[in-house]
């Protein structure tokens, strides 16, 4: 087994493909990269068991053939080369034979056999999304997912897809996000959780691309392949909670207001709130906001006025800054709106601008009870 190829393009592919790598694995034979050669065609693939993403390569050559070859090794030493044809041939004595313009390497490689199988896809539905529209809808709701092992559900993205439009949806019981396109349709309706790495691989490798995605998913398992590769994960298993019952309906109070001004006010102001609870109070009345946070056991406190668009009764509601905060930091918008009805219920989060057409995303953040 043999073949050539350009030691920048094999290291590009590699580089995405290692994301699926963990640290530490149960199964030695998933610290290696699989190498299956047929002719000028190499597939690479990495699993972690949960997630597997193969890509497909061009490369120089006349044989088949397959080896697993170890990742990090191999990744450690293409970084090193300038842009060149590298040579790969299997040799006698169990190593891999690289050869660069100056020199020969020596990797030992396991039995390409043991390396788990991907799983097929029995009987799928299919959507198709162009990428950079589904790495917008992962980095806009992933956030806000929850990172508690006993709640698993919770720790993924809900794919919502039906022919009136696609919904992601995420929440960790404090904040929610909820990001619909109204202007992609599935044939069917369906709804899965999808785990956050596989979510995070995809957002790196999609941003910005106008390359279309399909995306097949059953049960148990989703396919996403774009391009020249395919990544396979298995869904997060049970129910997700029913997230339209905890969006208050009625919220008569509405406040709008620069994003930026009332982003970097928060942040400012947070600085001297408690450093556990993170607690800010908003108090609004007429067109003043006034945003304030106290540290008691230290005697910090600060207090900010903004000028804003409100009608409403006046009112003061606590937030946990650090979830405003990230609210605010991923939305595009240069206005935003914040309704609220009462102190303790809910408050939702909704750009006024700067959505293309028929995207729509609301953002709810729990209240935290202020101490008066």
């Amino acid at each position: 087994m043999k073949f050539i190829v350009s030691s920048t393009y094999l290291l590009k592919q590699l580089q995405v493909l290692g994301g699926v790598i963990n640290n530490s694995n149960t199964l030695p034979i998933l610290d290696n990269f699989l190498f299956e050669l047929d002719d000028t065609k190499l597939t690479v693939s990495a699993s972690d068991l949960e997630t597997t993403m193969v890509s497909v390569l061009n490369v120089e050559s006349e044989s088949k053939g397959n080896v697993a070859l170890p990742a990090r090794l191999l990744l450690d030493t293409l970084k090193t080369f300038p842009e060149q044809p590298l040579t790969f041939k299997i040799e006698d004595n169990n190593t891999v034979e690289i050869s660069s313009n100056h020199g020969k390497y020596a990797l030992a490689y396991a039995n390409g056999e043991e390396f788990p199988k991907s799983v097929a896809l029995e009987d799928p539905s299919k959507t198709v999304v162009t990428g950079d529209v589904l790495a917008t809808a992962i980095s806009k709701t992933i956030f806000a997912a929850g990172n508690d092992d006993l709640r698993p559900v919770m720790s993924g993205v809900f794919f919502q897809f039906s022919p009136e439009g696609l919904t992601f949806v995420a929440t960790d019981a404090h904040k929610l996000v909820k990001y619909t396109r109204e202007d992609l349709k599935a044939s069917q309706s369906a709804e899965f959780i999808m785990p956050k790495k596989p979510l995070n691989l995809l957002k790196g490798i999609l941003a910005g691309s106008e390359e279309e995605v399909a995306i097949e998913y059953n049960d148990s398992n989703a396919k996403f392949t774009f391009e020249n590769s395919q990544l396979i994960c298995r869904l997060i298993d049970g129910k997700y909670p029913n997230y339209e019952a905890v969006i208050p309906k009625e919220n008569p109070n509405k406040l709008m207001i620069d994003r930026t001004q009332f982003l970097n006010s928060v942040r400012r102001v947070s600085i001297f709130s408690n450093k556990t609870t993170h607690q800010i109070r908003l108090k609004i009345a007429g067109a003043e906001l006034n945003i304030s946070a106290e540290d008691i056991d230290y005697s910090n406190k600060a207090e900010e006025r903004l000028t804003c668009d409100y009608q409403g009764d006046d009112m003061q509601i606590g937030f946990n800054s650090r979830f405003l905060t990230e609210m605010l930091n991923n939305l595009n918008a240069d206005e935003v709106r914040l309704e609220m009805s009462l102190p303790n219920r809910a408050g939702i989060l909704t750009p006024i601008d700067g959505l293309d057409e028929g995207e729509l995303i609301t953002m709810l953040v729990m209240p935290v009870m202020l101490n008066t």
